[in-house]
């Protein structure tokens, strides 16, 4: 099966990819990552992916790139990852007893040779319903230093699992990258390269 260039640091996306059975290379790439103030969710995350994986794409031509972006949305405010275990308290007291979404942004490049289509940019989302929990437990949360690399100030994979609900969608999307979507999306390429050899 063809390795693909995964263009994030995200240990999360890399362990969803293996998961599943796609190996990846990973090369993160610095982009700039501001953006207009009224800008939706939708639109943030899936153009943050692809201006990754133009960026990673032009290091590595002739590879699939996959990039990935995900925002914690409450209503329209965009959450990213919180500055400090104070801000981190912040973000988790206005999301407790609330429910707030994750979008992930995705896109797919892929060479020219293998696809009609040389990207793919689409996004999944799913809602999350936090508990309605005390301050002590979500100060002991915010402090544990967990937070401090989660869209959000959370992780569900983590001890962050203790302040969900329940969640309406895609599980593998609240952690960091819808990766049944980006299977299913990725499984002609894959399969083609897998029967050349």
């Amino acid at each position: 099966m063809k390795s693909i260039i995964l263009a994030s640091g995200s240990p999360r996306r890399k362990e969803l990819l293996d998961q599943v059975g796609i190996p990846c290379t990973v090369d993160a790439p610095n982009v700039d990552e501001s953006m207009p103030e009224d800008v939706s969710p939708s639109d943030y995350v899936e153009e943050l992916s692809k201006r990754k994986a133009l960026a990673a794409a032009g290091r590595h031509p002739g590879s699939i790139v996959l990039a990935a972006d995900t925002i914690v949305a409450l209503g329209d405010r965009i959450l990213g990852k919180p500055a400090d275990s104070a801000d981190a308290y912040d973000m988790l007291r206005s999301l407790s007893g609330r429910i707030h979404s994750v979008y992930t942004g995705v896109t797919i490049i892929y060479p020219e040779s293998t696809s009609e289509k040389s990207a793919d940019t689409f996004h999944v989302r799913t809602d999350v319903k936090m508990y309605d929990s005390d301050d002590s437990l979500i100060r002991d949360y915010a402090g544990c230093g967990e937070p401090l690399d989660k869209a959000g100030a959370y992780g569900i994979q983590g001890r962050g699992a203790v302040l969900v609900e329940k969640i309406d969608g895609d599980y593998s999307n609240v952690k960091g990258l819808p990766v049944a979507e980006v299977y299913r999306r990725l499984y002609p390429i894959l399969k083609q390269t897998t029967d050349e050899h």
